[in-house]
Formats: C-alpha cells, structure tokens, sequence
C-alpha cells in the first residue's frame, strides 16, 4: 500500500494498530477459554477421581429397539364393528337346537356335529372368561377373542359366561346375550353347553371353522 500524504500515514497506521488490538484481544479470549476449559477438567478429576478409559473388548453399543406404533385408530374402528355387528335383540331361539344341553350349529350341518363337539372329540385351545365384564366389555372381547382365534387357525374355543347365579333374580343374563352374539359371527359354526368337568351350564365349548 503506498502512502502519499501525512494524513494517509497516520489513518494507516490507526488502522494497523486497531488491527493488532483485535489480534490481541482474540488470542486473549482464546487464551481464557483454554484456561477454564482447563479448570472445568481439573475440578471433574477432584471430584471423581483419576479415570482410565476402558479398554473396547469387541462391546456393542446397545441400540434403541424400535417400537411398532400403536394402531389406535384401527383398533377403535374394529371396537366399533365389534358393538354394530352383535346385536342384542337378535332372535337366536330359531337358529338353536335346545334339548337336555343346550346346543346349535350353522344350517347345513348335520347333527353329527354336535354330538362330537359333545363328546370332546375337538381339543380346546384357547378360552376367554367373562366373568365381571360389563354388558359392553363382554361384548368386545368375545368378538375381539372369536375373531383372533379363527385368525390364529384354532378351531375349538371355550367361552364361560358364568351361570348368573349372582345376577338379579338368580337369571343368566350374560349367559342370554352371549349364545346372541356367538350366532351372529361368522366364525363359530357350532356349541354347545360344556361339560361339567369344562365348566357345566356356566360355559359353552365354541367349533370355529376352519380356513
């Protein structure tokens, strides 16, 4: 840079010298940084101690597992198919087979079918007990439970409803409204009333179909 005039000098050398205290001071601030840096390391080693890093042996990191989200919605639309498809003024009394033990099975079956579902001829799988459940939570969960064993490819199911001998004038209420609804599903092609030694008048032995 040439300088031609006094005033060009001097507004030169103000500009290298401010030059210079900027210098100076960032190499100052970078000086403190370093030395409470510094001092932040030396109080961690007072306060804990000498430390070594451990040698890496082959670990793995641990990695988060992902969890599959929760289809809330799907589940409230299915609880919602589950209460619109059993209805509890359905007219289950022509579509049973009522003698000594309660039975039914689909139209078109004959009545081999019951006897052998009679006589433990199909092992059970699965059961669900609805003991306690209200009216509308029984409901759900035997069309939740029927639907989820026919997917699971089970075919015989037991269901206890309990005999209502708690219930209000000694009537199996729950008992009435589940033979409603396992008529309405699809699934279930035949019960009948269990065994005593399955649970008696308090619970039905359900054959899914297959497929």
């Amino acid at each position: 840079m040439k300088v031609h005039t006094l005033a060009e000098l001097k507004a030169f050398k103000r500009a290298m010298a401010e030059r210079a205290a900027a210098e100076a001071q960032r190499r100052e601030a970078e000086r403190l940084a370093a030395l409470r840096r510094e001092r932040e390391h030396r109080l961690f080693e007072l306060a804990v101690g000498p430390v070594q890093r451990m040698p890496h042996r082959g670990r793995i990191e641990p990695r988060p597992v992902p969890v599959d989200p929760v289809p809330l919605q799907r589940q409230r639309d299915e609880a919602s198919v589950m209460r619109e498809a059993l209805s509890d003024e359905f007219d289950v009394e022509t579509l049973l087979h009522t003698d000594e033990l309660l039975s039914y099975r689909r139209p078109g079956l004959g009545p081999e079918i019951v006897r052998k579902l009679r006589e433990g001829r199909w092992s059970i799988q699965r059961q669900i007990d609805l003991h306690g459940l209200r009216t509308d939570e029984a409901r759900e969960a035997l069309g939740r439970f029927i639907r989820e064993a026919h997917l699971a490819g089970l075919r015989c199911v037991r269901v206890v409803h309990g005999k209502g001998l708690g219930s209000p004038g000694r009537t199996p209420v729950l008992k009435n409204r589940v033979l409603r609804w396992l008529v309405q599903k699809k699934e279930v092609i035949a019960f009948v009333q269990a065994r005593p030694a399955e649970g008696g008048a308090g619970a039905l032995v359900v054959l899914l179909r297959s497929g």
